[in-house]
């Protein structure tokens, strides 16, 4: 089995990559969603509520509040991280044991490098978008002001630098058809390596 790990900065394209490894019968985790659920998990919010004030909204985390903090101040990230990484992980190797059936298995991870989940990899996978493409569409997407969409963006290791680490760098900067013909290069790359 080979474990492939797909990284890229906030609004770089990661969810398009996934869809179409889904569609093509992949196995694929995204590390954003087991995220999502972790701050679902009962011990989780107990943690996040001992550490993080004005968080919650109907006894629920609020990814938005939490996000506001953790976004601006690099401390608040750090303790956030120390909490769900360890947990992160453990899905990812649960993933891993439960496909080991597969030829080639993925986990996207935004937080690959920063996390210091390489190791688990035998082969990463970057999807790069130039700054203000990525500025954009996280404006679009996430109904943010231009200042906001900067601190998320500046909240992250450079792609230039995750560039460097990785094995492989699609390019995300025109349309969906190229995406995809770049993965399906990759993947050709892959199975014939």
């Amino acid at each position: 089995m080979l474990k492939i790990g797909i990284t890229g900065n906030i609004a770089a394209g990661k969810t398009q990559v996934e869809n179409y490894l889904l569609s093509q019968g992949y196995k694929v985790l995204d590390t954003d969603k087991t995220t999502h659920e972790l701050l679902k998990n009962t011990s989780i919010k107990n943690e996040i509520a001992k550490r993080f004030n004005d968080v919650f909204e109907k006894d629920e985390i609020s990814r938005k509040k939490l996000g506001n903090i953790v976004f601006s101040d690099e401390k608040e990230k750090q303790k956030l991280e120390k909490i769900l990484h360890p947990e992160i992980t453990k899905k990812i190797i649960e993933f891993f044991n439960n496909n080991q059936q597969e030829k080639f298995v993925f986990i996207s991870a935004s937080q690959l490098f920063e996390a210091k989940l390489e190791n688990l990899f035998d082969k990463i996978l970057l999807i790069f978008a130039d700054d203000k493409i990525r500025q954009e569409r996280l404006i679009t997407r996430n109904n943010l002001t231009e200042e906001a969409a900067k601190i998320r963006l500046n909240a992250q290791m450079p792609q230039e630098q995750k560039q460097k680490l990785s094995d492989f760098t699609i390019n995300n900067n025109s349309t969906l058809d190229a995406l995809y013909k770049q993965t399906a290069e990759i993947l050709t790359i892959l199975k014939n390596s």
